[in-house]
Protein backbone atom coordinates (compact mmCIF):
# COMPACT_ATOMS: atom_id res chain seq x y z
CA UNK A 1 0.00 0.00 0.00
CA UNK A 2 1.30 3.65 -0.87
CA UNK A 3 -0.51 6.20 1.28
CA UNK A 4 2.57 9.21 0.30
CA UNK A 5 4.91 10.30 -1.75
CA UNK A 6 7.71 12.95 -1.88
CA UNK A 7 9.70 12.95 -4.82
CA UNK A 8 11.20 14.71 -8.20
CA UNK A 9 7.99 16.03 -10.42
CA UNK A 10 9.17 14.41 -13.73
CA UNK A 11 6.39 15.28 -16.00
CA UNK A 12 3.15 16.86 -16.02
CA UNK A 13 0.16 15.31 -18.55
CA UNK A 14 -3.59 16.92 -18.63
CA UNK A 15 -4.82 14.21 -15.46
CA UNK A 16 -1.81 13.00 -14.36
CA UNK A 17 2.07 13.27 -13.52
CA UNK A 18 4.91 11.14 -12.57
CA UNK A 19 6.87 12.01 -9.69
CA UNK A 20 10.63 10.05 -9.50
CA UNK A 21 11.05 8.26 -5.89
CA UNK A 22 14.62 6.50 -5.62
CA UNK A 23 15.30 5.66 -9.53
CA UNK A 24 11.20 4.82 -9.88
CA UNK A 25 8.63 7.25 -11.88
CA UNK A 26 5.05 6.81 -10.31
CA UNK A 27 2.16 7.74 -12.36
CA UNK A 28 -0.11 9.28 -10.54
CA UNK A 29 -3.49 10.64 -10.88
CA UNK A 30 -4.44 14.37 -9.99
CA UNK A 31 -7.86 15.92 -9.57
CA UNK A 32 -8.42 19.22 -10.80
CA UNK A 33 -8.01 20.61 -7.94
CA UNK A 34 -4.70 18.96 -7.19
CA UNK A 35 -3.67 19.93 -11.11
CA UNK A 36 -4.04 23.65 -10.69
CA UNK A 37 -1.18 23.36 -8.12
CA UNK A 38 1.46 21.73 -10.18
CA UNK A 39 0.87 24.14 -13.03
CA UNK A 40 3.74 26.84 -11.65
CA UNK A 41 5.87 23.71 -10.95
CA UNK A 42 9.08 22.23 -12.89
CA UNK A 43 8.60 19.01 -14.42
CA UNK A 44 11.59 17.29 -15.89
CA UNK A 45 15.11 16.55 -15.07
CA UNK A 46 15.76 19.39 -13.08
CA UNK A 47 12.24 19.44 -11.28
CA UNK A 48 10.82 20.53 -8.24
CA UNK A 49 10.13 17.96 -5.08
CA UNK A 50 6.34 17.27 -4.57
CA UNK A 51 4.68 15.96 -1.90
CA UNK A 52 1.82 13.95 -2.61
CA UNK A 53 -1.03 11.95 -0.04
CA UNK A 54 -1.66 8.89 -1.97
CA UNK A 55 -5.19 6.73 -2.35
CA UNK A 56 -4.43 3.63 -3.29
CA UNK A 57 -7.04 1.70 -5.94
CA UNK A 58 -6.72 -1.75 -7.18
CA UNK A 59 -9.24 -4.47 -7.88
CA UNK A 60 -10.10 -7.68 -9.67
CA UNK A 61 -11.31 -5.77 -12.33
CA UNK A 62 -9.36 -3.34 -12.63
CA UNK A 63 -6.03 -5.16 -11.50
CA UNK A 64 -3.50 -2.05 -12.90
CA UNK A 65 -2.96 0.10 -9.41
CA UNK A 66 -4.40 3.21 -9.89
CA UNK A 67 -2.56 5.77 -7.69
CA UNK A 68 -4.54 9.19 -6.90
CA UNK A 69 -2.82 12.00 -5.60
CA UNK A 70 -3.73 15.01 -3.12
CA UNK A 71 -1.73 17.61 -1.36
CA UNK A 72 -3.60 17.78 1.79
CA UNK A 73 -4.74 14.44 3.83
CA UNK A 74 -8.38 16.58 4.30
CA UNK A 75 -9.04 16.17 0.52
CA UNK A 76 -8.14 12.88 0.44
CA UNK A 77 -10.45 12.24 3.20
CA UNK A 78 -13.25 13.79 1.27
CA UNK A 79 -12.28 11.90 -1.76
CA UNK A 80 -12.57 8.43 0.10
CA UNK A 81 -16.28 9.48 0.86
CA UNK A 82 -17.08 10.87 -2.29
CA UNK A 83 -16.32 7.28 -4.24
CA UNK A 84 -18.63 5.74 -1.52
CA UNK A 85 -21.88 6.95 -3.29
CA UNK A 86 -23.30 4.31 -5.78
CA UNK A 87 -21.89 4.74 -9.21
CA UNK A 88 -18.90 6.82 -8.58
CA UNK A 89 -15.66 4.85 -8.61
CA UNK A 90 -12.06 6.21 -8.33
CA UNK A 91 -11.46 7.27 -11.90
CA UNK A 92 -14.98 9.44 -12.31
CA UNK A 93 -14.52 11.04 -8.72
CA UNK A 94 -10.64 12.29 -10.16
CA UNK A 95 -12.73 13.66 -12.93
CA UNK A 96 -15.54 15.50 -10.74
CA UNK A 97 -13.80 16.79 -8.78
CA UNK A 98 -13.04 20.47 -10.21
CA UNK A 99 -13.92 22.54 -7.47
CA UNK A 100 -12.62 23.18 -4.02
CA UNK A 101 -13.20 20.16 -1.78
CA UNK A 102 -15.55 23.47 1.02
CA UNK A 103 -17.67 24.09 -1.90
CA UNK A 104 -18.62 20.45 -3.11
CA UNK A 105 -18.90 19.59 0.69
CA UNK A 106 -21.44 22.90 1.49
CA UNK A 107 -23.46 21.74 -1.74
CA UNK A 108 -23.80 18.49 -0.42
CA UNK A 109 -24.82 19.70 3.12
CA UNK A 110 -26.94 22.55 1.67
CA UNK A 111 -29.21 20.10 -0.77
CA UNK A 112 -27.32 22.33 -3.89
CA UNK A 113 -27.83 19.58 -6.73
CA UNK A 114 -27.03 22.04 -9.61
CA UNK A 115 -23.41 23.29 -8.15
CA UNK A 116 -23.06 19.16 -8.06
CA UNK A 117 -24.36 18.72 -11.76
CA UNK A 118 -21.51 21.33 -12.45
CA UNK A 119 -18.76 18.72 -11.21
CA UNK A 120 -17.64 16.65 -14.73
CA UNK A 121 -19.83 13.89 -15.53
CA UNK A 122 -22.01 14.05 -12.90
CA UNK A 123 -25.96 14.45 -13.71
CA UNK A 124 -29.39 15.25 -11.97
CA UNK A 125 -29.56 11.30 -10.79
CA UNK A 126 -26.10 11.32 -9.72
CA UNK A 127 -25.98 14.42 -7.66
CA UNK A 128 -29.17 13.56 -6.06
CA UNK A 129 -27.41 9.95 -4.92
CA UNK A 130 -24.43 12.02 -3.75
CA UNK A 131 -26.91 14.22 -1.60
CA UNK A 132 -28.89 11.15 0.27
CA UNK A 133 -25.71 9.45 0.20
CA UNK A 134 -23.57 11.78 2.04
CA UNK A 135 -25.78 14.55 3.35
CA UNK A 136 -24.59 15.47 6.74
CA UNK A 137 -20.90 13.49 6.55
CA UNK A 138 -19.35 16.11 5.18
CA UNK A 139 -19.95 19.04 7.22
CA UNK A 140 -16.06 19.43 8.63
CA UNK A 141 -15.15 19.65 4.94
CA UNK A 142 -17.22 22.66 4.45
CA UNK A 143 -15.96 24.42 6.86
CA UNK A 144 -12.02 24.17 5.55
CA UNK A 145 -10.67 27.44 4.38
CA UNK A 146 -10.45 27.32 0.40
CA UNK A 147 -6.95 28.36 0.58
CA UNK A 148 -6.09 25.25 2.99
CA UNK A 149 -1.90 25.32 3.69
CA UNK A 150 0.42 22.44 4.02
CA UNK A 151 -0.05 21.15 7.91
CA UNK A 152 3.34 20.25 7.65
CA UNK A 153 2.65 18.71 11.03
CA UNK A 154 0.56 15.65 9.30
CA UNK A 155 3.71 15.30 7.28
CA UNK A 156 6.69 15.70 9.89
CA UNK A 157 4.53 13.17 11.90
CA UNK A 158 3.99 10.60 8.96
CA UNK A 159 7.73 10.48 7.97
CA UNK A 160 7.97 10.29 12.35
CA UNK A 161 5.89 7.16 12.11
CA UNK A 162 7.69 5.06 9.16
CA UNK A 163 11.14 5.97 10.63
CA UNK A 164 9.57 4.01 13.75
CA UNK A 165 8.45 1.29 11.45
CA UNK A 166 11.51 0.71 9.72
Amino acid sequence: MIRYIEGKLLKKEEDRIVVLTNGVGYEILVPAIVRQTFNPKRAGEDGETVKLFIYYHQTERQPKPLLIGFNYEPEKEFFEKFIKVEAIGPPTAVKALVLPIPQIARAIEERDSKTLESLKGIGKRTADKIIATLQGKVGKFAMMREDQNLFEEEVIDLRNRWKRFW
